[in-house]
This record gives C-alpha cells, structure tokens and sequence, in this order.
C-alpha cells in the first residue's frame, strides 16, 4: 500500500515557522510531546499500532527534496541558514514510541524539541487516515463530493449580499484531521478552481506549493507554550515569546495566538509596543464574538485603527458560522477564517478529535489554559494551578 506521507513539505506552515524560531534561539531545548483522542473512537485505535508504526519508519526514511527546500527558501521569512538545514534534517524514529494501552493508542515524541517538534501534525494524518480506511470509502467520498458542492454554492450566494467594508477570505487548515490525503487534495483544488475570490490559501505547504497559494500560518500554542519553561519569569513568558518572535521575523508572520492563558491575560501583555508589531490575533478558543469584540475595545483603547488590523478566527469553524462572525465584524475589521475539519473530513463520518500536544519542555510541564472547557491540556495540576493564580484565570 502506498506509504501516506510522500512529501515532508506535507504540514502546517506553522511549524516551518516556530521551529526556525526556536532553532535559532532555543536549539537546546528538550521536549515531550503527547498523542490524545479526545472523543470516542468507532473502534479502538489501539488496533492501528502495527500500521501506524509502519508509517513512522516511512516517515523516518523521507528528507526534504531540493525542489521543496527551493521554495521554502522562496518565502522571505525563511532564513538560508534554516533551508540549509532543513537539507539534511531526517526525522529519528528512537525519538517516538507507539504503544497500546488497553484500546488507547499511546504516542510520544520526547527528544530535542528541534528534532520532535515536527512529527505532531504527520502523526495526526497517519492515524486519521488509517483510521478511516476501514470506512466505506465510496460512500463517503460520494457525500463528501455533495457537501462540497453545497458549500460552494453557499459561497456563490454570499456575493449576492450588499458589500462589507472588508472581505470575506478564508483558508484551509484541515491538514491534520483529514479524511485522506487524496481527498484533502480533491477539496483544496476545487475551492482554488471555483471561488477563488474567497477561498485564498492554504496551511498545507506542499499544497501551497503545487497549487500556486498563499501558504497560511504563523503560531501555534507550543511555541508559546515553550517559554514557560526557558528561564523567564512564568508571569513574562507571553511577552517573551512575542519579543523573540518580532525579533525573528521583524515584520512579516504578523498574527499573534491569544489564548494561551485566556484572551483577558493575553491582552494584558499585548500592549501598544506589541500591538502596532502584530497586523492582527488568532482566535481558537471561548466565544468568538466576545472575543472580537474584547479586540476591538482594545484596539480602540490603544487608539489603533482596526481596519489596518486583522481578527482571523480558528475554532471549529463551517463556512455558515465563518459568515456570521464576518457579517458581525467585517464593517469593523479586517477577518479571516481557518476552516479545518469541516473542509478536509466532512463526508458524513465522525471525525476523531485528536491532537499531539507539547506536554513538557526543558523537564518541566507546560500548559495551555483555554478560553474553552476540554481543551485545558496538562496532568500536572500543581503546575496549573500555579498558572492559573500567576493569571488570574478561572477553571473552564
């Protein structure tokens, strides 16, 4: 069967982007990072073990091809000394073990996080697609092929309302959580082929690259995450990350993550320094509309024009609540939508919930407090607790 990674350049560009952040200003950081399903599985993922570890060993084998590290080199925020890196960079399997634990599927990345960071998001589709192999495969393709069409005619019908001030743009960010990479493929094509006006890139690197798009990501809650634990001061680690990040790429990757620590804590850093350096915040957590508008006042606090600003939302979106937050915001500010699971894997199937979360870096936990109930990822509760008192962030 042919091996479902066959292209390392096939991830979120979100970790080319963190992980030359961190290569060049934390290279001797160790991490660990978990495998979790936060939902229940129609058969117990323990039973993908042999086939998921096949697929690591493949991964493991792969490096990046000339042509792929030529157009990284061709993104102006990547440095040359990172291509050249990334040249002879291999992923090491002894850093992941895979174990079956009960009906639970166990995976771990523990190493130097330069070196374990990366395999999130290629374990994350290795285990969805092997997952969803034992579907039938036409059945969901055929529904799949219906929504599609569904949502471009949605899409169709949002020019028949009266213009915004600003327009609607959104992107795929479905890499991780896909039905297939085949099908993932299929859908991405067909919104750049037939609402181009709307749909304007993609966090799919390989994708990007094959298809002429705009590659689409900056962030992602590890980054931050990883300053917990590299010697600041807990209550300074936001605005830690936020300075190495504007240092590393002194203009552009402009879209800060917010919900770290809540929207309320992360505002509470991201002041008039931070806020002209960034074009714009990520949501991916709590109520959106509310957090739009906790933006907005502070924009307006800071007297910063919103127009010139950008709110990209992240969370579980569809394209019917995608309009809702434009048709609320779009008069306002500048907003962008990341539609992931509801474009890649939406052929009438229950999708898994699952992520590979940074649990511990530099021998210490790490934690992310969200804005929404179930996403709060770490067992050590003395060390959230301590958190959320250094914050002033209440239990979700």
């Amino acid at each position: 069967m042919t091996p479902i990674v066959h292209s390392l350049l096939e991830t979120d560009l979100y970790k080319f982007t963190m992980w030359q952040a961190l290569l060049h200003r934390h290279p001797a950081a160790q991490a660990e990072y978990a495998f979790t399903c936060r939902n229940v599985p129609a058969y117990p993922l323990a039973e993908l073990k042999a086939d998921v570890e096949r697929e690591l060993d493949h991964l493991c084998s792969l490096s990046f091809k000339a042509e792929e590290v030529a157009y990284l080199r061709g993104l102006r925020f990547i440095k040359s000394d990172f291509a050249d890196f990334l040249t002879v960079f291999r992923f090491q399997r002894h850093f992941l073990s895979v174990e079956a634990d009960g009906d639970e599927l166990r995976i771990r990345a523990t190493g130097p996080q330069v070196h374990v960071m990366g395999f999130e998001i290629y374990v994350l589709y290795i285990v969805n697609e092997l997952y969803f192999r034992r579907f039938d495969q036409a059945a969901a393709l055929a529904e799949g092929r219906k929504r599609l069409q569904a949502k471009i005619a949605l899409l169709r019908e949002l020019a028949s309302e009266p213009a915004r001030r600003h327009p609607f743009e959104f992107f795929d960010f479905g890499v991780r959580r896909r039905f297939s990479g085949a099908w993932h493929e299929e859908v991405v094509a067909t919104m750049a082929r037939d609402v181009p006006a709307y749909f304007k890139g993609t966090s799919n690197v390989y994708f990007a690259m094959k298809y002429k798009l705009v590659p689409i990501g900056t962030m992602a809650h590890e980054y931050l995450q990883s300053f917990q634990s590299f010697g600041v001061r807990l209550r300074d680690f936001q605005k830690a990350a936020l300075e190495d990040w504007v240092q590393e790429y002194r203009g552009d990757l402009g879209t800060a993550l917010t919900d770290v620590v809540g929207m309320d804590a992360f505002l509470g850093d991201f002041d008039l320094y931070f806020a002209k350096l960034f074009d714009g915040l990520r949501h991916d957590s709590g109520d959106p509309v509310e957090w739009g508008e906790k933006a907005l006042a502070h924009y307006t606090k800071l007297r910063l024009d919103a127009h010139t600003r950008r709110l990209v939302f992240s969370d579980g979106l569809d394209l019917p609540t995608a309009f809702s937050l434009y048709r609320h915001f779009a008069d306002r500010t500048m907003t962008g939508f990341g539609i992931g699971t509801n474009l890649s894997n939406d052929v009438g199937l229950t999708p898994l919930n699952i992520v590979m979360k940074l649990i511990s870096c530099n021998g210490q936990p790490v934690a992310k407090l969200s804005d929404s109930k179930g996403k709060t990822l770490c067992k050590d509760e003395t060390f959230l607790a301590y958190l959320r008192q250094v914050f002033n962030h209440p239990a979700v």
